[in-house]
Parts: structure tokens; C-alpha cells; sequence
């Protein structure tokens, strides 16, 4: 199929269209995920693991996902944390922090997530929501030693009710 435009013709462009759209352009109006990244927590260990932006994390890798709850007994809870980083004209904050739990049957091979519930927290942590409902104690200290270490500014600067999520 030619591709050819007639003369005087607009180029052809990807557009997300919505009756609220008023850019146009390849690209216009997708979703940023450069300010979000991924927080493993398993045993009470936090890792950014990137991987997991794709369901394919080091503890995912290898196991078959179902979304019913009974097919993982033996399975460990296992939290994915999506952390989003924001930025004002003078620094950078954690902006937004949202936790989905997955269980995990290393042995079985075997695991229960629901992907749905996992895009939606993805979502509220780019809409700068604070939502780690679900972490104990031990699950969000680790987290805060995270943050804390891997930029101390960044914790510095984020609001207080983010630090009172994380708070014991």
C-alpha cells in the first residue's frame, strides 16, 4: 500500500483521540513512564527492579500467572511498588506511591497477580496517589530505607503524607 500523500494533504499522524485532546503529533498524549519506577519488596527486602514495568521481574521470571487465589497454597506475598518521582522548578520529590501484592510459589512455578489491579496502582502512582494500604510494618520500613538511600533529597522534599505512609 502506497503511502503517498496528494499535494496540499496533511501528513498522516497517530493521534490518542478525545474530545478533550487539543495537540496533535505522533506521541501526543501518551503516557510518561520515565518519572516511575518499580520496587520489588519480598521478605522484607526492597529492590527497584525494573523488570517488573513488564511483569518480569527477577521473582516473576519463570512463573505462570493465574488470578485465582487457590491455585498458589504454598505461595509467598510478594509487593510491587510503583514509585513515582516528581519535580518542582527547584528539586525533585517522591510524588506518588501505590503498593499491589502478588503471591509467589517459587517452587511450583506458579503465582497469582491480578494485572488489572497492578495497571490501575501504576496509574494512581502517575496521578501522584498515595495508596500502600496492604504493607506491614517490616514491608514498609524496607521501603523507607529504599527511598532514603537512593535519594535522601528526594525523601527530604516529598510530603508529609508520604513520609506518614511509610511511617511504623
Amino acid at each position: 500500500m502506497d503511502n503517498i500523500q496528494p499535494e496540499g494533504k496533511k501528513q498522516i499522524a497517530l493521534n490518542i483521540v478525545n474530545a478533550k485532546s487539543k495537540h496533535k503529533g505522533f506521541g501526543a498524549g501518551s503516557i510518561e513512564l520515565n518519572n516511575v519506577s518499580p520496587v520489588i519488596i519480598d521478605g522484607g527486602e526492597a529492590v527497584i527492579d525494573i523488570g517488573a514495568m513488564h511483569a518480569k521481574s527477577k521473582v516473576e521470571k519463570g512463573i505462570k500467572f493465574s488470578m485465582n487465589r487457590e491455585d498458589v497454597p504454598n505461595g509467598r506475598q510478594v509487593w510491587v511498588v510503583w514509585v513515582a518521582v516528581d519535580r518542582t522548578q527547584d528539586s525533585q520529590f517522591y510524588g506518588g506511591i501505590t503498593a499491589c501484592e502478588m503471591w509467589i510459589d517459587t517452587e511450583a512455578r506458579r503465582g497469582w497477580k491480578i494485572l488489572a489491579e497492578h495497571v490501575n496502582k501504576l496509574d494512581a502512582a502517575l496521578k501522584r496517589k498515595i495508596d500502600v494500604g496492604g504493607l506491614g510494618a517490616v514491608e514498609k520500613s524496607a521501603l523507607k530505607s529504599l527511598l532514603i538511600s537512593h535519594n535522601e533529597a528526594w525523601w527530604t522534599a516529598s510530603s508529609d503524607e508520604l513520609k506518614a505512609s511509610l511511617a511504623e
